[in-house]
């Protein structure tokens, strides 16, 4: 059961050495930066659901120390606890100790993954579905036209009840699978306009492409308006993201690796992504393949982050909306990008854009977790809509393909009346207007003094 001994950093003097379960090291040694403050607790979206200390940050790393240090066994508790967390990492921006607390919950769930603890119809068929059909691009988009299918016969409803129950509720966030006209991979190079201002990497994603490849086409006409030449290398694939936080380490490192290397050989200034969950699993990509992943990482940016940095050159035109940003937590929490979305959205002319209560709490979406928690999902997703039914916005503003579909799931189910857009889409939305018309002022994204 026990690895090696490890001394307690925080007492070098000590004699006792604690012998710590294999696998758990690394849980163990960030377990130690925990203060147990309890600034995370109101931070965190299951905590201030269930009122349990065990469902906090602060509880959970009381859980996985206990297990690494084999005083709690790796069982049903901590496998129920590690997988209803929604790993949003809120807790790490709340956190004045620096705890990475995501790196700690997808060690703990590589761990039980390992150990076979997760048992269900639910779990194996997001296994398989993560291993067999995500992350191979042919058989992803054969599944998509599948589901294209059943969607244009109107047969779902012959299909949900052959689903796992949680997953045939969760059916319901699905959007309309686009025509595949719009689902076609980007060109692998498109020039810029304009003098060139530098050359980028685009992650276009695996269900990015499927069902947002909208978003991708005017991610890649956004860059290329304001001077940057995109490259699309064919041979990048999913970046890992879903696998990680499933427990499938593994196979995350795989497809992170091969990421590192496509990307690597284009010869690109920055990696670009429009999906947070997307970019922040390349900036993790250090962690799961450590020298192999550092370059992707230092060159991973999201768009708007990027755009922000760069300032914007081409001319934009007016998008009279009024519009609510929301936080997708990766984006906010896992790469600390929270000021250059909004700073893009009030470039735009004529576009009002409103605060809300809520913006940087978790929507519910999580990557698959709407799909195997449905339950404490939909609770989540109810307090976020209502904060944003109180601004009333005409669009809600989001930059994750996940959370997008929860919003967009949660504000029908509401009967409100916004729209759910991605802040790249009315970018490229002003700047169409600009061309249209030939008007627009020629704006920069400025920072705060």
């Amino acid at each position: 059961m026990s690895a090696g001994p490890v001394r307690d950093p925080r007492n070098p003097e000590g004699e006792e050495e604690i012998r710590i379960r294999p696998g758990w090291e690394d849980v163990y040694r960030r377990s130690l930066d925990c203060v147990h403050c309890g600034l995370c607790l109101q931070s965190c979206p299951t905590y201030v659901e269930t009122g349990r200390e065990i469902s906090s940050p602060r509880g959970r790393i009381y859980l996985m120390r206990g297990v690494a240090e084999g005083r709690a066994p790796l069982a049903e508790t901590l496998v129920d606890e590690a997988f209803l967390c929604l790993g949003c990492r809120a807790c790490e921006t709340a956190c004045p100790s620096g705890v990475r607390y995501g790196a700690m919950l997808e060690g703990a769930r590589r761990e039980i993954e390992r150990a076979e603890l997760r048992g269900g119809a639910a779990h194996r068929l997001e296994r398989f579905a993560l291993r067999a059909i995500v992350p191979r691009r042919l058989r992803l988009r054969l599944a998509f036209d599948a589901l294209s299918l059943v969607q244009k016969l109107g047969l779902l409803g012959l299909v949900v009840p052959l689903l796992p129950k949680a997953m045939g509720e969760a059916s319901a966030l699905l959007p309309p699978v686009p025509p595949r006209g719009e689902r076609r991979p980007l060109p692998s190079r498109i020039p810029a306009e304009g003098p060139v201002r530098g050359r980028v990497g685009l992650l276009t994603g695996c269900v990015m492409q499927e069902l947002f490849g909208r978003i991708n086409s005017a991610t890649a006409r956004v860059l290329a308006r304001n001077g940057f030449e995109v490259i699309v290398p064919r041979a990048q694939g999913c970046c890992g993201a879903l696998q990680a936080h499933s427990g499938d380490a593994e196979l995350a490192a795989e497809l992170a690796r091969r990421n590192a290397r496509v990307f690597g050989e284009a010869g690109v200034d920055v990696v670009v992504s429009n999906s947070a969950g997307c970019g922040a699993a390349m900036r993790d990509a250090r962690d799961w393949i450590a020298s192999e992943g550092a370059e992707l990482a230092a060159k991973s940016r999201d768009v708007c982050e990027w755009l922000d940095a760069e300032g914007l050159s081409a001319p934009l035109g007016p998008v009279p909306l009024r519009v609510c940003y929301d936080d997708p937590c990766h984006l906010v929490h896992g790469q600390r990008v929270e000021a250059a979305p909004r700073r893009l959205l009030r470039s735009i002319p004529e576009l009002e854009l409103l605060a809300h209560s809520d913006p940087g709490a978790c929507c519910g979406a999580a990557g698959t977790y709407n799909l195997t928690h449905p339950a404490m999902s939909r609770a989540v997703l109810d307090r976020k809509i209502a904060a944003l039914a109180e601004a009333d916005p005409d669009v809600v503003s989001t930059g994750n393909p996940g959370c997008m579909m929860q919003l967009r799931a949660g504000v029908t189910r509401a009967g409100l009346r916004s729209q759910v857009l991605h802040p790249i889409e009315l970018l490229d939305r002003s700047h169409a207007q600009a061309r249209a018309t030939g008007e627009g002022a020629t704006r920069r994204a400025s920072r705060p003094a």
